[in-house]
């Protein structure tokens, strides 16, 4: 069986992450508060962001612009999307 957690995101006890996302304090923090799932539509949407809008992950700030997206995600505050994305389900 596999370890749960109390997602932040979704405000209920999903499956853990199997190991931290991130290295240090904040990727423990995220694994302790943070789903699979949670973390899986976080990537799929971060993946959309990077694309669409043309970001360089040597840049600091496009960093601490993703950082700052994640956040906002996966505490349920309004994000960012990529602009002109149609979810397959409505294409």
């Amino acid at each position: 069986m596999s370890n749960t957690v109390f997602c932040r995101k979704y405000q209920k006890e999903l499956e853990a992450l199997p190991f931290p996302p991130l290295p240090g304090k904040q990727g423990q923090e995220i694994q302790a508060t943070v789903s699979k799932p949670a973390w899986e539509a976080w990537q799929a949407l971060q993946t959309r962001l990077i694309n669409e809008k043309h970001l360089n992950m040597l840049d600091p700030e496009s960093r601490a612009y993703l950082m700052e997206q994640m956040q906002r995600f996966l505490d349920n505050q309004e994000t960012d999307q990529a602009e002109g994305y149609v979810p397959p389900s409505q294409a």
